[in-house]
């Protein structure tokens, strides 16, 4: 399989979509504030950032700097005005290995003169910031659309999760790995698969079993929404729906995650209520005006950034 570069211009074969024509300045190059030991964050269109797990020497297996920079890059990315959607994707051969159990231990491992309560509460006060790892992708108010190839394991499903749009290639493969190490996934696949894809034994079977999931089960699932021939169809097809996305008012989509995500965990009457009172400020902007002039003269419209 081709690595997959961004030149001046590329095709991809193989793929509905249209040949991608894309700046190399600003495809080859990390964006220069967002500078990472364990992410790359480039601009392949304009308004569509590309955030990669950086460490395909190690199949990107998620070590202590990961956990860390995840919240911060995503924290900053949802303030970047340049920014109106992100593509998430693995570098190297495959998606990701999971968490590296090296950092694992060294981050939960209590002392040994602690008692068993004091072990408690150390590693009890550690998780939850294993977790907002991957909350940061939810509470990033750009969409992001999780672009997997190859393995996709442990801690790595559970990542994408917590992404907007899922897309796969053809050899990708998932699997609930936790049980198989003798742990409970506590980073949110438990939490959030059951609501993503609605069948619960299914859910079940995957989590006690720890079995591989292949790409076309995945889409039969609906974890998924579209699988692609290869690495490089994935990421253009990923990269061009971000692109269409990025196209549209920041202030309409960046309230519809907020209103989506509400949706998820709160009532049918509760969540008509958030979007009321989200739409009573958000309906006075000036993307409306714009959107129905552009929509009456047939050209794009072009919002202000946000």
């Amino acid at each position: 399989m081709k690595k997959i570069l961004y030149t001046a211009r590329f095709f991809v074969k193989a793929s509905p979509f249209k040949e991608l024509t894309v700046s190399a300045a600003r495809g080859m190059a990390t964006l220069p504030q967002y500078k990472y030991e364990t992410l790359r964050v480039s601009s392949p269109k304009e308004f569509v950032y590309h955030v990669e797990i950086n460490r395909p020497e190690k199949r990107n297996a998620m070590n202590l700097p990961f956990w860390k920079e995840m919240v911060t890059c995503f924290e900053q990315i949802s303030l970047d005005p340049d920014c109106r959607s992100i593509v998430f994707s693995g570098a190297g051969k495959m998606f990701s290995a999971g968490i590296d159990l090296q950092a694992l231990t060294g981050a939960i491992s209590p002392s040994e003169n602690d008692d068993v309560a004091r072990k408690a509460f150390r590693i009890r006060s550690v998780v939850p910031k294993f977790q907002d790892s991957f909350t940061a992708l939810e509470k990033c108010l750009k969409p992001v659309i999780v672009a997997v190839h190859n393995g996709c394991i442990g801690a790595g499903i559970n990542l994408i999760c917590a992404g907007d749009i899922r897309y796969c290639s053809q050899d990708a493969w998932f699997q609930v790995k936790e049980l198989e190490l003798g742990i409970v996934a506590d980073v949110g696949v438990l939490q959030r698969l059951p609501k993503i894809v609605g069948n619960d034994s299914l859910v079940r079977e995957l989590c006690y079993t720890a079995r591989q999931m292949k790409a076309d089960e995945a889409k039969e699932l609906g974890l998924v929404s579209r699988v692609f021939p290869d690495h490089e169809s994935l990421l253009a097809g990923a990269i061009e729906t971000a692109e269409i996305i990025a196209s549209k008012s920041p202030v309409a989509v960046q309230g519809t995650k907020l209103s989506l995500l509400f949706a998820r965990d709160h009532s049918v009457p509760d969540s008509l209520n958030q979007v009321a009172q989200l739409n009573q400020g958000l309906l006075q902007g000036e993307d409306v005006g714009k959107a129905v002039t552009a929509m009456m003269s047939k050209e794009k419209p072009v919002f202000s950034k946000l």
